[in-house]
């Protein structure tokens, strides 16, 4: 346990960030997830700018990198033209 009452309230603090970031970690992965079960194209067009937005956000507050946010965004979008090019055939 903390010797100090500053860090006791870090501790507070911190499991505090730690469930709201985990919450947040959950809720893009289940978006990705969700996005990548997808078969229609046009319901996977509309959710691409909601996706691209949650990990916008998570590489804002630093919960992922912001590389890895654009490369997801990158292999996102190529899915979806490939959804899409299917749908047109």
């Amino acid at each position: 346990m903390p010797h100090h009452k500053q860090f006791e309230k870090s501790l507070r603090r911190d499991a505090k960030r730690n469930l709201e970031n985990r919450a947040q970690r959950s809720r893009l992965r289940s978006a990705l997830r969700e996005f990548r079960a997808q078969t229609d194209a046009k319901q996977a067009a509309a959710m691409l700018p909601q996706v691209a937005a949650l990990l916008d956000r998570g590489a804002k507050t630093h919960l992922i990198h912001a590389a890895t946010a654009n490369r997801l965004k990158s292999r996102l979008a190529l899915a979806l033209g490939r959804l899409q090019n299917r749908a047109a055939v």
